[in-house]
Parts: C-alpha cells; sequence; structure tokens
C-alpha cells in the first residue's frame, strides 16, 4: 500500500541527564541526526527550559525531526516523520539514542498517508512495528 511518509516515535530512557540538559548539545545531536538519515536541513529550532530541558525541531525538506527532554527523568521523547525513498529516519533515531546515551528505547513506526480503501481521497496511518531494546538487545514484551 502507497504511503506519503514514515513517522518514528521513539522513547530514549536511561540517558545521560548532562546531555539532555545541553541546548547546545542536543541541538548538535539532532543536527546531526538528520544528515545520518540522509536529510536535508532546511531550519532549526530550539528552547532551553529553566530550570532543565530542551525542546527542538529540525525542519527537513523531507519534513522534521522533533525532540523534548526531561533531564530529571532521563528521558527524551522523539519524533522523525521524513516522505520519499532517501532518507532513513532508523538511522535518525539510533544516532540521537547513542549518543544520549539511552539505556533502553521504545520505537514505534508509524506509516502516514494512506488512502483507506472505499474512501478516495481520506487519508489514515497505520502501525508498521514496534520495538523495545535495552541495552543494544531487542527485548519482547
Amino acid at each position: 500500500m502507497r504511503t506519503e511518509g514514515r513517522h518514528m516515535v521513539v522513547e530514549v530512557s536511561g540517558c545521560n541527564p548532562d546531555v539532555l540538559n545541553d541546548l547546545d548539545r542536543v541541538k548538535e545531536i539532532l543536527r546531526e541526526s538528520a544528515l545520518q538519515a540522509n536529510a536535508e536541513i532546511l531550519e532549526l529550532a530550539f528552547h532551553h527550559f529553566t530550570p532543565q530541558g530542551v525542546s527542538g525541531v529540525v525542519v527537513i525538506s523531507e519534513s522534521h525531526l522533533s525532540i523534548h527532554t526531561w533531564p530529571e527523568y532521563g528521558y527524551a521523547a522523539l519524533d522523525v516523520y521524513t516522505c520519499g525513498e532517501k532518507t532513513d529516519p532508523w538511522r535518525a533515531m539510533e544516532y540521537a539514542a547513542e549518543k544520549f546515551e539511552a539505556t533502553t528505547i521504545v520505537k514505534t513506526e508509524i506509516a502516514r498517508g494512506q488512502e483507506i480503501e472505499g474512501h478516495p481521497g481520506v487519508y489514515g496511518h497505520s502501525v508498521v512495528e514496534t520495538e523495545v531494546m535495552r541495552d543494544g538487545m531487542a527485548v519482547v514484551s
């Protein structure tokens, strides 16, 4: 079935809180994640919260990468949405998780922009897969 995009929703836990709270490092990790995915970067917008936490988005010609961090929990929520076949959103997520020093990754891939059968011009989405990884090993849930 034809789709208009792939959306990766990723929860990373057990991360280094110092990295998650460093605006410049988070921005650089997401910028490099986009490049690792073979995406074309258009713009970056990031914000550091008081007393802690970072949110940001990397706008790419293929769509976007976004992040919200909770250093006090060692946790970050990441999204990568891409259109087309040239980008590899999983590579972006794996790179970011490695740089945040995550011990646990929960990754869900969603196929977006699927025309619903019998309803021309109406689009939906479906979950392709969910995977839990701890210390680099897949965990059966």
